[in-house]
């Protein structure tokens, strides 16, 4: 049996595609942006080709925007190459039930290059798994979890698309953190959510209502770094499909209106030895001040290689225009580069002690890839610890009011610029993986540059 309620293993599959069960299988792979696209297949077809063969996928989508749009000056795709295929080879470890969906499965597959089945490089999986391969080719099996925030809406997809996303209706008219009262009102969606993740394969330790009208977190079950970014995409899809259901919406975005909290995506992450029993992070350090934590050398330096890299992550941590909306003093999201122990003004937050010591990046918003949010923070922590790096003093107080403390990047453009003068990316990432998420950025952000918006008609249509 699996040992994860709703996770499948193959032979389970067989036999509920057999009884009728499972009569389709959604077969997927996360894109550029984090979302979920593939194929729905069905199940006795899943198990008679697709199993064993994987599936053959436009190489596209792995060089489009949120338009679906064929996006020229890709080196790994183009028109002028033919728009190609690649293969999706599945990875059984990811099969399981999606409760949400009357007789469904859910796998996710690995794109790999259809000559050669060599790991297509760009794609986010393939870069997760890679620098978790350089973790423990040193000794390190990390593991971790994402909290993500989304807020909750009374208007339906449809109808919030029809009012140009002006005048929606939070789930809530006040700001709930902890309340008890406004999320039982919103429990009917919220319980359906964290129901059907249990249900499959996604454990949930609990959800509670954020710094938010209509804000919601849902707090999974921490795991390895490639299993915590699986579930997180799915969660996230399964989240939207349940409230579609329930002829409401939610938005992961980073900023979805200036009077309101952002959506955050703080990671937690610990280092453990290779047998998964011992969190190296726990040490005979010096303990760290009014706490009962005693931090490792190891743990240390992991710290010092997240502070040192911080701006050059901030691209992948912060992908789009909107992401650096939610960088605002006094309302729980970053804007310094610092460290303290339990203290949310700082961008990397230590927290626990003993074998519950870790630190929690703060920076990314729920608009990011998790994928690369974990990528590029696995691959910072290893630099600082290969190298020995030693993080700045620690930081008491109100990070908001420092003087002199480095700022996180202000705006995409301030951050694709960090990125392309970083050395680090280009040699953690490969020139070809770091040029192609540099095209990304900088698509987005031309393509935001493009347009008219409602802010600029408001100022001069009539006064300018």
């Amino acid at each position: 049996m699996s040992q994860v309620p709703g996770m499948m293993s193959r032979k389970e599959l067989e036999s509920a595609v057999k009884s009728g069960e499972i009569h389709t299988v959604l077969t997927v792979i996360p894109d550029l942006y984090g979302r979920l696209v593939g194929k729905r297949i069905t199940g006795h077809f899943f198990l008679e080709e697709v199993a064993g063969h994987g599936m053959h996928m436009c190489d596209y989508l792995l060089a489009c925007d949120m338009e679906m749009d064929p996006v020229p000056g890709y080196r790994f795709t183009s028109w002028e190459s033919g728009y190609g295929d690649f293969l999706c080879e599945v990875d059984f470890s990811t099969l399981r039930r999606a409760s949400w969906l009357e007789g469904t499965a859910i796998v996710i597959c690995d794109v790999v290059d259809a000559r050669d089945k060599a790991p297509v490089r760009v794609a986010p999986r393939s870069i997760l798994k890679s620098q978790i391969e350089r973790a423990r080719s040193a000794g390190f099996v990390p593991l971790g979890a994402s909290e993500l925030e989304f807020f909750a809406f009374r208007d339906s997809f449809e109808s919030a698309g029809e009012k140009n996303y002006d005048g929606l209706q939070t789930y809530g008219s006040y700001i709930e953190d902890y309340h008890i009262l406004q999320t039982t009102k919103i429990e009917p969606l919220v319980g359906a959510i964290r129901h059907h993740l249990d249900h499959s394969g996604i454990p949930v330790e609990f959800s509670k209502g954020e710094w938010g009208a209509g804000q919601q977190e849902i707090n999974l079950r921490y795991c390895d770094f490639l299993e915590m970014a699986d579930r997180h995409v799915v969660y996230k899809n399964a989240a939207k499909e349940i409230a579609h259901q329930q002829g409401l919406s939610i938005t992961f975005m980073a900023k979805w209106d200036a009077a309101h909290a952002g959506n955050s995506q703080h990671l937690h992450a610990s280092l453990w030895d290779l047998t998964g029993k011992t969190n190296v992070f726990e040490g005979d350090g010096d303990v760290i001040p009014d706490t009962r934590a005693r931090p490792s050398k190891t743990f240390m330096h992991w710290l010092g290689g997240l502070l040192k890299h911080a701006r050059e992550m901030t691209l992948f941590f912060a992908p789009y225009i909107n992401s650096y909306k939610r960088f605002m003093p006094g309302t729980f999201a970053p804007t310094g580069i610092g460290w303290s122990y339990d203290n949310r003004t700082t961008g990397f937050r230590v927290v626990g002690d003993g074998s519950s010591l870790r630190t929690e990046c703060r920076i990314p918003g729920a608009d990011a890839n998790p994928y690369l949010t974990f990528a590029i923070m696995l691959a910072a922590g290893l630099d600082g610890i290969e190298n020995e790096i030693d993080p700045p003093e620690i930081f008491n107080g109100n990070l908001y009011e420092a003087e002199g403390v480095e700022q996180i990047p202000r705006t995409l453009a301030e951050a694709i610029h960090v990125a392309e003068k970083s050395e680090w990316l280009r040699d953690t990432l490969g020139e070809d993986v770091l040029e192609h998420y540099l095209h990304f950025a900088r698509t987005e952000k031309r393509k935001f540059d493009e347009v008219v918006t409602t802010w600029e008609r408001a100022r001069f249509f009539e006064r300018g």
